[in-house]
């Protein structure tokens, strides 16, 4: 059943068309993820439905009592100056039944007739229990504690609570509320993992419909059925989560590729033709040739505007520093760690112990405020003064250099280009600037904005831009995917899984880290443990949770053993099915690790022998008019063999 329907909306903001003729509904239960880069125009979207702006062109229609619930990424657009949680029209709503109860009362104290009293009550508390009155309270609690506002519910000031914790109010009350429509801009941003796994658990068994921007994809694959991407203007629909996106889009590029090609092609030969004709003076045959290249021409620009408009930067081919050493040499030891503030009685986090070896990619992971950014500053040097209450030793190899990024990053010239800034921080010339800056994001007139002038997204791009450029052997990040669109992601985690130094990393995003992560440092009580994969992490979390919750319960008397022996002994068996593919998962994510470095190092082996080969073969052929032995031509046609097999090694290891 459509809810909401988009008809041919359209968006334009100076000379640049926005939204250009978007057009989908949204039936009862769809849960679409939103997505596209940057600045492509969802939000304006949801504002358009929203009806705080007014589009060009278009109209959209919700469907007969459809109601919207809009969540906005910017706080400044959220409400709540009330002093309570529940909305206003259940409590005009109580206030009315009181004032109508009382009223009743008063007629039967008078013996007068109450009966149009006692049938506007009956409507009331009817209304009342269509619009979840009754259990509202119950509901609120519950979403609150999902999302990690426990203690919040029964305030009547929200001044003091920071702009995360804000947000979640409103996304409580939202969700709770349960409009038709539920239309989110980026909900998971102030989240941590609990909250985020809550909010997924209730989303997919949502009875209306979701439409949700989000860059998360992992949350994407576990929540939407559908996925609209938004990209020059025009959206195109792939059904399933992120990775049935992520084929259909590849599979399309593809065979659009094909088409263009052949299109282009074929204009080429046409072109050819109608020239060939004119200089023979055949200008009937010219003429008809013409006509077949305009039509040529209006179908190779239809077949390129249906490719997606940077499909390809999406890819970023990394040239990693050759390093010396061993991959297993250890470059940061740790022993015996601990943290604790000033005025805290219980340490931050204590007897952490782990080492990083050369070219491993290690990542943070735990609720917020555990300690995973204080961590990386007391490995990374980048402490300084400000955190005093630290003991335990951090070694790390003397020669080795190490680059840094924090959540908000700092450049020293503000006032500096994008281009300027990434030049004076390497040698690199003008060309291989521009051409790393577009992989970043910033294409044409974009890398000479001014860094004063970027956004969150466009600072971060350029500080990594920046900071893998230069290529250090110890690579510190904290949270680098924070404010990236999905294509930015993509091209951070390529660097990264190509990168040859080792990584410490600090993050949330569950794909990001499945993708790049060869250990999780994961934080539990105070303490933290390594993990071959975020997924083993989580699962200890859960079955610690689980095992609590479990005491509790046989402290109350609760019991039941048969049935939770079926359900622990499939639980088990779901469990042990789920690791053994996390554990093949992550064998073969090691394992293409390994062939990568050795095919790295193969091809630099081939470049230094085939340098040798093409040397020896220039003396000898300078041989060949005068003093050639028969030794010399069969050294010839030795080495000509061998710099075949290997030219034909080297292209098949780079097309690899």
């Amino acid at each position: 059943m459509p809810l909401l329907t988009l008809s041919d909306i359209t968006m334009i903001f100076g000379e640049r068309r926005l939204l250009d003729g978007v057009s989908f509904r949204v039936n009862k239960g769809d849960r679409i993820a939103f997505v596209g880069d940057n600045g492509a125009g969802k939000s304006t979207l949801f504002k358009i439905i929203k009806g705080t702006l007014t589009p060009d062109g278009g109209e959209v229609i919700l469907h007969g009592n459809t109601i919207a619930g809009f969540l906005s990424q910017n706080m400044d657009e959220q409400d709540l100056s009330g002093a309570s949680l529940k909305p206003s029209n259940l409590i005009d709503i109580e206030l009315k039944i009181d004032e109508v109860t009382a009223a009743i009362s008063r007629r039967s104290d008078m013996n007068e007739d109450a009966s149009d009293l006692v049938m506007e009550l009956a409507d009331l508390h009817s209304r009342y229990e269509a619009l979840g009155g009754y259990d509202y309270e119950y509901r609120l609690k519950d979403a609150l504690a999902g999302l990690g506002l426990g203690n919040i519910y029964g305030r009547d000031d929200f001044t003091d609570l920071s702009g995360g914790e804000k947000m979640r109010v409103c996304l409580a009350r939202l969700i709770v509320d349960r409009p038709d429509v539920l239309l989110l801009d980026e909900p998971t941003n102030h989240l941590d993992m609990e909250a985020v796994e809550w909010l997924e658990n209730f989303l997919s068994s949502y009875g209306g419909a979701v439409f949700v921007i989000t860059h998360d994809r992992h949350f994407i694959d576990q929540v939407a059925t559908k996925v609209i991407e938004l990209d020059g203007g025009h959206i195109t629909e792939y059904k399933g989560g992120y990775t049935d996106y992520k084929e259909q889009k590849e599979h399309f590029i593809k065979s659009q590729s094909l088409v263009t090609k052949a299109l282009e092609e074929e204009l080429a030969h046409q072109l050819d033709v109608k020239q060939t004709m004119l200089s023979h003076r055949n200008i009937s045959g010219y003429h008809q040739r013409e006509k077949m290249v305009a039509k040529l021409e209006d179908e190779l620009e239809a077949a390129r505007s249906k490719l997606p408009s940077g499909y390809a930067k999406m890819s970023f081919n990394a040239q990693p520093l050759e390093r010396s050493g061993k991959s297993d040499k250890i470059v940061l030891q740790a022993d015996d760690l601990a943290m604790r503030f000033e005025d805290c009685e219980e340490d931050l986090f204590d007897s952490l112990s782990f080492e990083v070896t050369a070219d491993e990619k290690l990542f943070l992971a735990g609720p917020n405020g555990c300690g995973k950014t204080t961590l990386l500053k007391l490995l990374s040097g980048h402490a300084g003064d400000k955190l005093q209450g630290s003991s335990g030793t951090v070694l790390i190899g003397g020669s080795l250099s190490m680059g840094y990024m924090e959540q908000f990053v700092p450049f020293e010239d503000e006032g500096l280009s994008c281009f300027d800034e990434l030049v004076s921080r390497s040698d690199i010339g003008t060309t291989e600037a521009r051409t790393l800056l577009a992989r970043f994001g910033f294409r044409g007139e974009d890398a000479f904005k001014k860094i004063n002038m970027l956004s969150g997204g466009e600072r971060s791009r350029l500080y990594l831009c920046c900071l893998l450029r230069e290529n250090p052997d110890i690579l510190f990040l904290d949270e680098p995917t924070n404010h990236l669109d999905i294509n930015s992601k993509e091209i951070l985690e390529d660097a990264i899984q190509e990168y040859s130094g080792a990584v410490i990393c600090v993050s949330h995003d569950r794909f990001f880290i499945d993708k790049c992560a060869d250990k999780v440092l994961g934080f539990k009580d105070k303490h933290a443990a390594l993990y071959d994969s975020y997924y083993f992490y989580r699962k200890a979390m859960q079955n610690d949770a689980g095992a609590a919750s479990g005491s509790a319960g046989s402290a109350n008397g609760v019991s039941g053993a048969a049935g939770d022996a079926t359900g622990a002994a499939e639980e088990v068996l779901e469990t042990s099915k789920s690791q053994n593919e996390n554990t093949v998962r992550s064998a073969n994510r090691a394992q293409e690790r390994k062939e990568s470095a050795k095919r790295r190092q193969r091809i630099s082996d081939i470049e230094k022998e085939t340098t040798k080969l093409e040397a020896e073969q220039k003396e000898l052929e300078a041989k060949f008019g005068g003093s050639c032995s028969s030794e010399d031509l069969k050294r010839y046609e030795e080495n000509a063999a061998k710099l075949s097999a290997l030219y034909d090694e080297y292209f098949e290891l780079n097309e690899e």
